[in-house]
């Protein structure tokens, strides 16, 4: 089972799905969603190893990804590897179920 997964159960009490697809054509995928909220969680690596989302055409097929999202109501939180099993992560996750 995923860490992040059992975290979210544990300490949030909300059932997280990995590798949700969001989009009816499109082969997109959020990291995580909570899809009942429409919150997506985006694990953002390589921010210093200039990976596929530093890269200007990775760059813009996520920015691509992120505004249909947001088209079709989703709130998208992004985070990067590091941060995904913080406290600060938790939080920001409860206040978007709580807003929603």
């Amino acid at each position: 089972m995923d860490l992040f997964i059992l975290l979210c159960k544990k300490e949030l009490n909300i059932e997280v799905k990995k590798e949700f697809r969001f989009h009816p054509i499109r082969k997109w995928r959020f990291d995580y969603a909570v899809p009942d909220k429409k919150i997506a969680i985006e694990v953002e690596g390589g921010v210093w190893t200039y990976g596929r989302h530093n890269r200007a055409s990775g760059f813009i097929k996520d920015m691509e990804k992120y505004n249909t999202a947001a088209e079709m109501g989703w709130r998208v939180l992004r985070f990067t590897p590091d941060d995904l099993l913080k406290t600060n992560t938790l939080n920001t996750l409860r206040n978007a179920i709580k807003q929603s």
